[in-house]
């Protein structure tokens, strides 16, 4: 199904706005802060709590639009409902884990608040990215180079192929 104009334009518009909330979502709960996410990773240091809830009202807002977009066979904007179907522990999903956590917890960033911070001018923010873009790149080379040693491959699933 080929997209018009409009409905391009209203994709693109709607991707901004909620991206825009999101973003101000972060500068509000202090996720784009640094230090406030390594005071909260840091238990035995002076522990900073308070992103915990901020964590909690994700988990409870995404449980919900995940077991609504579960009954849907299309996205509110139309496009083809793409969720998750692998439910196995993988040795892929672990490393990624494991290197996502190691990074945040060293940078005081994760992806998104750092694009914010991309965003307000912060220069650690570009070395984080920059960091970022890197290993995505080795990432993909090394999965161009030996996709089956490695990387568990599963194709996604859609609600047209159900």
């Amino acid at each position: 199904m080929a997209s018009s104009p409009s409905s391009t334009a209203t994709q693109v518009l709607t991707a901004f706005a909620i991206g825009l909330t999101f973003g101000v979502g972060l500068l509000l709960a202090g996720m784009t802060d640094p230090g406030k996410v390594l005071a909260f990773l840091d238990l035995v240091g002076p522990w900073d709590p308070s992103l915990a809830f901020v964590m909690g009202g994700a988990i409870g807002v995404a449980f919900l639009a995940f077991r609504h977009a579960v009954r849907r066979p299309r996205a509110l904007l139309g496009a083809a409902m793409q969720l998750p179907t692998l439910r196995a522990i993988t040795p892929r999903l672990v490393l990624g884990s494991l290197t996502f956590g190691i990074g945040w917890g060293l940078a005081g960033y994760c992806p998104a608040p750092a694009i914010v911070n991309l965003g307000v001018g912060q220069p650690q923010a570009v070395v984080f990215t920059l960091a970022m873009l890197a290993g995505t790149a080795l990432f993909d080379a090394l999965e161009r180079i030996a996709p089956q040693r490695w990387i568990v491959r599963v194709p996604a699933k859609t609600a047209e192929t159900h």
